[in-house]
């Protein structure tokens, strides 16, 4: 990934798969008993958070001027990668 838009890309659909795990939790704490609901609900509040983060950063590397985009590639893949985290938490705590 060398060049800006692939690199946007590549994150926008990250953040594709990251949004629909996001909407399974959120189905699934519907369904929950009320303490399983609880602890859901905590897991998606944080999921949700960082996804607007990582969005958010990301509309900022893509509005980058070429030579600022680099530069902004830090804090996109920070960003990213504690959402990755978040639902990596999730899926394993509830074996999804």
């Amino acid at each position: 990934m060398n060049t800006k838009e692939d690199y946007k890309q590549k994150i926008e659909a990250e953040l594709a798969l990251a949004q629909a795990k996001l909407a399974e939790f959120q189905a699934r704490a519907k369904v929950a008993s009320a303490d399983t609901r609880i602890s859901y609900n905590e897991h998606v509040h944080d999921m949700g958070e960082k996804f607007d983060a990582t969005k958010a950063k990301l509309k900022e590397f893509g509005e980058a001027s070429d030579g600022a985009w680099e530069n902004l590639k830090d804090g996109v893949e920070n960003a990213w990668h504690s959402l990755s985290d978040s639902v990596k938490d999730a899926t394993a705590k509830f074996k999804a």
